[in-house]
């Protein structure tokens, strides 16, 4: 009998229970699990707020491995891969659409995303099942664990994507988590001349520097982040990457900013905040929301960790099995050094 971690309430720790016996089928196949990490959504989805799941969901939408049961030839057991967590609602499966009819993807409001809908169980298992026409393959140089990181790095490739980085341009990268740290990267290989990122954290600064940031500001050290970012950067940044997601860093983000720069907003902010709008109308300001990313991006992402242009293994600073998840996810609520928690769900 297969294993997985449950949500079992608010206040409750993760339960390790035996799941029901998953089959191919539908346009479906299993998947045997082996790299899961643990995203800050999942942490949202275990509080009070708009994320909050049912008691009985299982986690985990970010993950990697080998097809184990498949109905589809263009899915073949034994194939390595990882997968897009993004599932059309059943008005699109009913009319034979395997994805959002209108092209909305993950920004379809009646979207599923694996491990985030307790109709859709995720990765905190021994197995999964997933749609076939989700199913990305791994190159053979991609390792389980580098599988799992593509979602996250498809977040931050995403991000760049919407943010038009000028060639040579300065830009400020506010949080050096996986989402970061994926902008980080990303905006380098975008020609970005200095990415420069402000973290509190020694521990992810100084991975910061493996994903290729030129320079790196500790905010609680600094009393005036826009002059340390000018005195390396050699002036005001082109463009602001916010991914943290707590109130207050929209408005720093519009006083740091250049007239007529750019700020893209990753982080998920839970809570209502507030911005002066004339301090980014007199500057003319673009303020770039973003979310997830296209299906496409996973298959970009894996091509350049083929190629040798991404190495994401830095980002990875701590393993668990199932058994020792519940833990090792509560301790996530106050991180230290923690940045990606691997899951190993089958040892």
């Amino acid at each position: 009998m297969a294993k997985a971690i449950f949500f079992r309430g608010l206040g409750e720790p993760l339960a390790v229970e035996d799941m029901s016996q998953l089959a191919a089928g539908d346009g479906h196949v299993v998947m045997r699990v082996e790299a899961c990490g643990v995203c800050g959504s999942d942490l949202h989805a275990t509080q009070e707020g708009v994320f909050l799941q049912e008691p009985g969901t299982v986690l985990g939408h970010e993950f990697a491995g080998e097809v184990i049961a498949s109905d589809d030839p263009g899915v073949p057991v034994g194939l390595r891969a990882t997968a897009v967590p993004v599932n059309a609602c059943e008005t699109c499966r009913d009319m034979g659409h395997g994805s959002c009819r209108n092209g909305l993807g993950i920004l379809c409001p009646e979207n599923r995303i694996t491990g985030l809908d307790k109709s859709v169980p995720g990765a905190y298992a021994q197995q999964v099942r997933v749609g076939a026409e989700q199913v990305v393959p791994l190159p053979e140089s991609v390792s389980y664990e580098e599988g799992a990181l593509v979602e996250p790095l498809a977040v931050g490739l995403h991000a760049v994507d919407r943010a038009d980085i000028p060639l040579g341009g300065r830009v400020l990268v506010i949080g050096a988590g996986p989402i970061g740290l994926a902008v980080t990267s990303f905006a380098r290989l975008r020609g970005a001349g200095s990415v420069v990122v402000s973290e509190y954290a020694a521990a992810r600064r100084d991975v910061a520097r493996d994903f290729g940031a030129s320079h790196v500001i500790d905010p609680g050290e600094t009393d005036d982040i826009g002059a340390a970012f000018a005195e390396v950067a050699g002036g005001p940044p082109d463009v602001i990457f916010e991914c943290v997601g707590v109130p207050g860093l929209i408005q720093q983000a519009i006083d740091l900013s250049r007239p007529r720069g750019t700020i893209v907003l990753v982080g998920v902010c839970m809570k209502p905040d507030e911005i002066v709008p004339i301090a980014a109308t007199l500057k003319e300001l673009r303020l770039q929301f973003v979310l997830g990313y296209l299906d496409e991006d996973f298959g970009r992402v894996l091509d350049m960790m083929g190629q040798g242009l991404i190495d994401a293994k830095a980002m990875i600073t701590d393993h668990t099995d199932l058994s020792g998840l519940p833990e090792a996810f509560e301790a996530l609520r106050k991180p230290d050094s923690q940045i990606k928690l691997m899951i190993r769900p089958n040892g």
